[in-house]
């Protein structure tokens, strides 16, 4: 990495902070000595502007590019250009990040998802869903460390886990890396256990970091692994295609959403192989390239759907949020209820568990 930093304008030019990633790879912080300045950059060597990408959080570098960044503080002029070269050589395909969820086993005790990569959204959960949502421990009722929502398990994988403590009563956890980790192109893939019953809602998902700056969808979302309800169970009214095709026992949803397109507009419904379900260990994935985004199960070599700027071109008023620059964080979660899979009921089973393996980032 070669850089240079300097002053003008108003604003201290920007500076910049590296974490390794794997392989070569980094996280690069931007950060400018003037308080509350805002950065611009850009990642082609471009000459940045206030027109640039906005930077909002760290961010992945796994390829040979040049950063290129200036500070702004409220009207006042740019500050001058800082300029980074990454000459990294990653060849494509190599895993550049992940989170194996160890920790348990390296310490001996269940124990907290990485606090320096993954954040706990709390309260009231999103979508109409009736859970609440508890940090790590917390004994903020109906949140009891009696009934934990997540953990580092023994079996080294993450736990995160909806609970019923008390008759309607319903609690679960949603992690999430804003603020910590995010990319902006890459094979993304998580290894899943997923549960299965009336009214669960397991996700495996991402939003752009941009979220608070544009709001959403104009920042973009990408889900990876979306089901809900029971094995076997169809989708629901909020898909096209209510009944499984024959020969076939259970599905994920693979879908995008950004301004424009949201709800059932850009959507493609996996389905499993007869006698297969969601509720055993599958590997989901996203493949995320300019212009490009591809959705696969078990197969990074046979994505089942791939999407682009022209399945949004009949949408009116639709842009595609997924190439402006901005990285993308990882969100992890269950909901509990909720306006796509209606209330548990008497059939649903309580604790239910989602466990992932591991996160892993490929270089493509």
């Amino acid at each position: 990495m070669a850089g240079a930093a300097a002053t003008g304008g108003g604003a201290a030019a920007p500076a910049i902070a590296t974490v390794a990633g794997l392989n070569g790879a980094v996280i690069v912080t931007l950060s400018s000595a003037t308080p509350g300045a805002a950065i611009y950059y850009t990642v082609n060597g471009g000459r940045p502007t206030v027109r640039s990408t906005p930077y909002e959080a760290p961010f992945l570098v796994d390829s040979n590019l040049t950063v290129r960044a200036v500070a702004r503080s409220g009207a006042g002029a740019a500050s001058k250009v800082t300029t980074w070269k990454f000459r990294s050589d990653i060849p494509p395909g190599t895993l550049v990040w992940s989170d194996e969820f160890n920790g348990a086993a390296r310490v001996g005790h269940d124990t907290r998802p990485d606090p320096l990569l993954w954040n706990y959204n709390i309260g009231s959960d999103t979508n109409d869903s009736i859970g609440v949502l508890c940090a790590y421990g917390s004994g903020a009722a109906p949140c009891h460390p009696a009934f934990p929502n997540s953990y580092l398990g023994m079996d080294g994988s993450l736990h995160i886990v909806a609970q019923r403590p008390s008759p309607g009563v319903y609690t679960s956890a949603r992690i999430d890396s804003r603020g910590h980790f995010s990319f902006q192109y890459g094979r993304l893939e998580a290894r899943i256990w997923v549960p299965e019953g009336q009214g669960i809602w397991p996700a495996f998902w991402l939003l752009g970091n941009n979220v608070d700056t544009v709001g959403w969808p104009a920042c973009g979302e990408i889900d990876i692994m979306e089901r809900i309800n029971a094995a076997g169970l169809p989708p629901g009214d909020m898909d096209p295609s209510p009944t499984p095709p024959r020969g076939t026992s259970d599905w994920n949803k693979g879908s995008l959403h950004g301004t424009g397109f949201t709800g059932n507009a850009i959507g493609t419904l996996y389905y499993f192989k007869h006698g297969v379900t969601a509720s055993g260990w599958h590997t989901y994935g996203v493949i995320k390239s300019p212009g490009r985004i591809e959705f696969y199960i078990d197969d990074a070599a046979h994505p089942y759907a791939t999407l682009t700027p022209r399945n949004i071109g009949s949408l009116p008023g639709a842009i595609w949020p997924f190439d402006n620059g901005q990285s993308f964080y990882l969100i992890l979660n269950i909901a509990v209820g909720g306006n796509w899979p209606g209330s548990p009921d008497a059939s649903t089973h309580f604790p239910a568990a989602m466990r992932v393996d591991y996160v892993r980032l490929y270089s493509n």
